[in-house]
């Protein structure tokens, strides 16, 4: 495989979806019951320096010819949106938590909080991390950070970023009520670099089929895939179910390196090319972890730019089978300009193209906003939610290619699955979507069930087990603390993703990502087709 010179080359999608107290429920999430679709852009202030310095970017690395004097009187916003839709600016603190992100790794004591009646209650505790060194555990409750009181102020999650985390080295004091303690402690944490895996999950659904999520395309994503490869080989996996669903992307590097351990020896995994970027050719070496065996990838409508060059080339090369709806279709390369103030530019350097040398992103000839929105008008034309029938952009079908086996793959719009999974909508009403935008599934979750039910009692019955009766009286009982209108029929409707959701959620909190994922999967009906395809 041929290695980039630039260690900040990006096809990362910057873009945002309804989080719920920290968490995502990806594709559950639906336009009326608070899906949103946005990108989470703010931009500097109006500072004609950095404007001028920024042209000057745009004129020596921009994938296209551009006239750059039409550009000079514009703001920072504007003047990237004249370009293309994933060019954008990034402050100082959008660009350090992107960073972090990307590397896999942050500086801060290791831990995950949720807001909880008004008090900072711990929902995971990295192993190894400065805090799990320290004796912090899952449940318990922080009252203080350093001189700062945090519990009774009416916390928001803005209000509480960047209280505990914090350079390497420099520490924090907390006050701490453990969980089952009556008496709070007083810890004293040295904040240090905490490792993050961007593999979410990764376990054996059968006797042969092995599940891995990844979540997005890091630094050491390649690394942790082999890792988590080898693991499920020597438990027996021969075929593996591939979930990409929601990733947006990352770096390039990363996602040729993932695809190498798939793909046999001198195959063409992407190839890119700009103004001002002469081609450049990604092959693949050989001797991947699972260059054989049975292979589905699972994508969705949010499954963007590096994740979809993994799926094209799988596509292209015939090595497995993709399942689910059309990915989102960004086939622009970024590169990173860092600015002096720890600010930085995201420019569009160069396209991306498939093995058969398919170019996959979706027109953005009708603006900004447009292209925003271009997700919720799949929703609004039924696409994701009905099998689709003939393309209805005659133009974009007439971007046909024929892979080796004599399969027709598209151009011009995402990734187009080999097998059609429609979006679940069951149960998903208004009334369940204000239990969402309310956090009443969380909040019912951590403070009620987390204390019903034990890890090891999850681990052992995970299959079988299932929200009681009382469970659910209970939930209804607490919906109606939290003087929210009970609409009968709504609630009789939503029942069955209720009782998965807070399934689910009750294995996050006790058993951790891999926990989740293997909650929801049981009656995930993309996971199902991929069994069944796969046989």
């Amino acid at each position: 495989m041929k290695p980039t010179t630039r260690k900040n080359l990006l096809v990362a999608i910057t873009y945002s979806v309804t989080l719920i107290g920290g968490m995502f429920l990806g594709y559950k999430f639906l336009k009326d019951q608070g899906f949103t679709f946005q990108r989470s852009v703010q931009f500097a202030d109006k500072n004609s320096n950095k404007v001028d310095e920024i042209i000057n970017l745009i004129n020596r690395n921009y994938v296209d010819e551009i006239n750059a004097d039409t550009l000079s009187h514009l703001e920072i916003d504007s003047l990237l949106h004249q370009l293309d839709p994933h060019s954008v600016y990034l402050p100082p603190v959008k660009a350090n938590a992107q960073s972090d992100m990307l590397e896999g790794n942050f500086e801060g004591i290791g831990i995950e909080y949720y807001i909880l009646k008004d008090t900072l209650l711990v929902t995971n505790v990295i192993k190894d991390g400065p805090a799990s060194v320290a004796g912090l555990k899952l449940g318990d409750k922080i009252l203080k950070i350093d001189s700062l009181f945090v519990s009774g102020k009416h916390l928001t999650r803005d209000k509480m970023i960047g209280k505990i985390k914090g350079k390497k080295g420099t520490p924090v004091q907390l006050v701490v009520l453990h969980s089952g303690s009556a008496h709070p402690v007083m810890l004293t944490i040295k904040r240090g670099r905490v490792s993050v895996s961007s593999i979410d999950a990764a376990y054996m659904i059968n006797a042969d089929a092995g599940y891995i999520r990844i979540s997005e395309f890091g630094a050491n994503t390649d690394k942790d895939f082999i890792e988590s490869v080898k693991t499920l080989k020597a438990a027996g996996m021969k075929k593996l179910v591939l979930d990409l669903r929601d990733n947006g992307g990352g770096y390039l590097t990363a996602a040729t390196g993932l695809a190498n351990q798939l793909l046999a020896e001198n195959k063409l995994i992407v190839y890119t090319e700009g103004k001002h970027e002469p081609r450049t050719d990604y092959i693949a070496t050989g001797g991947g972890e699972f260059e054989n065996g049975k292979l589905a990838v699972l994508i969705n409508e949010n499954t963007a730019s590096a994740s979809e060059i993994l799926a094209g080339a799988v596509q292209d090369l015939d090595r497995g089978i993709i399942i689910g709806r059309r990915s989102f279709g960004k086939g622009l390369v970024q590169e990173q300009f860092p600015f002096g103030d720890g600010s930085a530019l995201n420019l569009t350097i160069a396209r991306y193209y498939t093995p058969l040398g398919r170019s996959i992103q979706k027109s953005y000839k009708k603006g900004y906003t447009a292209y925003q929105n271009e997700i919720d008008d799949r929703y609004n034309d039924g696409e994701l939610t009905d099998k689709p029938v003939a393309a209805k952009d005659s133009l974009r079908r007439n971007l046909a290619f024929t892979t080796g086996s004599g399969k027709k793959v598209f151009a011009g719009g995402g990734i187009e699955p080999d097998i059609y999974v429609k979006m679940d909508t069951t149960g998903m009403n208004k009334f369940y979507g204000t239990l969402l935008t309310k956090k009443v599934l969380f909040d019912y979750v951590f403070d009620v069930l987390a204390n019903r039910y034990s890890a090891a009692y999850l681990e052992q019955n995970l299959a079988a087990f299932s929200i009681s009766d009382m469970d659910y009286k209970d939930f209804v009982k607490f919906i109606q603390s939290k003087n929210i209108v009970i609409d009968p029929r709504q609630l009789a409707a939503a029942k069955p993703v209720i009782y998965s959701d807070l399934k689910a959620l009750l294995c996050k909190y006790h058993l951790g990502e891999a926990g989740y994922y293997k909650a929801l999967n049981l009656n995930d009906s993309m996971v199902k087709q991929a069994i069944s395809s796969m046989q």
